[in-house]
């Protein structure tokens, strides 16, 4: 019995699985639309999921044996497939106005930081609130807000944007030694808090800025200093005694700007090179700016429906120099050095090196200006 697959049709497209599988890694093996969104389940952190309710889907048929609908709308993520089971996504009526419910639900007390704030261009809430959200907002009441919080050096906090998925509360308790944050209260006034500020020092902590699927916990070494639609993702390694060491850089000509985990089309940490999941350490993410700490594999393989594949080429020639051959092989002058004439930038800055965002003083060479 352990050998038998259950079949499951999905969207009318029917695949196989091992039981004890979840109607949403079912779907995801199919790939597409078909798999419903997750905002809060992980799988590579064990009890995630149940919490956001945005992967539920109609099962209109039980299973073979027992081929009655389920009244309700269910949890894919939670809920495991039977042989026979037919579900429909993205093509019951019902899925949909439920979606669009749930992400209103979720932006209820979600600020409009998206021109400001560093998850924008890879945020997962702003994808679901374009493809299944509604255009205008109901809600008249004040929303929720909190004073931003620094996790320490390297991590700040800005619960106003938290949806409570859990997800960096199960990254903690599961990946490092010692738990120091999760949530306090209860209803409305829940929050992913810590007893005292700055005190998350563990060696794996930074892990919790990957999982995040919003911008509530950022990157203090990253804050305010790039896009990352401006930037080119590339996937390299080092010889880390602590990690993997296998991490995607996110560089602006030859500045490291932020180093990440490598991640699937779900968002998830990919499976290292060794096996395990590919959690990397605080020494490779914070300190590890230059690029001469990595071996360059090549550019990171991004789907043409993101933001951040604009003007990120693969497989491309360069095309060939002309002018020099125009002027019989003599180069071009440079009249004017735009740089030193303007006076605007500091010559000998490096903005993936400055110590904090980047702000008026990075920029002013002359303060008296």
């Amino acid at each position: 019995m352990s050998d038998q697959l259950f079949k499951v049709t999905i969207d009318n497209i029917t695949v196989e699985v091992a039981p004890g599988t979840s109607i949403l890694q079912a779907a995801r093996q199919i790939g597409g639309e078909v798999a419903p969104p997750a905002m809060c389940f992980y799988s590579k952190l064990k009890g995630s999921g149940g919490k956001c309710r945005t992967c539920l889907v109609e099962v209109s048929k039980g299973s073979e044996k027992d081929p009655r609908p389920m009244p309700k709308l269910v949890a894919s993520c939670r809920t495991t497939v039977m042989d026979g089971m037919e579900v429909k996504n993205i093509t019951s009526q019902r899925v949909i106005e439920a979606r669009a419910g749930v992400v209103e639900f979720l932006l209820l007390n979600h600020p409009l930081d998206c021109p400001i704030c560093d998850q924008a261009g890879e945020c997962h809430l702003q994808d679901l609130g374009y493809e299944h959200g509604k255009a205008g907002t109901r809600y008249e009441f004040q929303r929720r807000t909190f004073h931003k919080v620094d996790l320490g050096d390297k991590i700040q906090l800005h619960m106003t944007r938290c949806i409570l998925c859990y997800r960096c509360v199960f990254t903690a308790d599961q990946l490092t030694d010692s738990r120091e944050h999760g949530v306090l209260d209860r209803g409305d006034h829940a929050q992913i808090a810590t007893f005292i500020e700055k005190n998350l020092d563990n060696e794996f902590i930074g892990n919790v800025i990957d999982v995040c699927p919003v911008g509530a916990l950022t990157d203090k070494t990253f804050r305010f200093k790039n896009r990352v639609w401006f930037t080119k993702p590339v996937d390299a390694h080092r010889d880390c005694p602590t990690c993997c060491g296998e991490v995607q850089l996110w560089m602006r000509g030859d500045e490291v700007f932020r180093v990440t985990a490598r991640k699937d089309e779900w968002g998830e940490i990919t499976e290292s090179s060794k096996g395990s999941t590919g959690w990397i350490c605080n020494t490779c993410r914070f300190d590890k700016k230059h690029i001469s700490d990595w071996t360059i594999e090549g550019p990171t393989k991004i789907s043409r429906h993101s933001v951040i594949s604009q003007g990120h080429y693969v497989n491309t020639v360069k095309p060939a120099e002309t002018i020099e051959r125009v002027m019989d092989g003599r180069k071009p002058r440079l009249f004017m050095d735009i740089h030193k004439v303007s006076e605007v930038n500091k010559p000998a800055i490096e903005l993936s090196l400055i110590n904090g965002p980047a702000t008026s003083d990075t920029f002013n060479a002359n303060k008296n200006d």
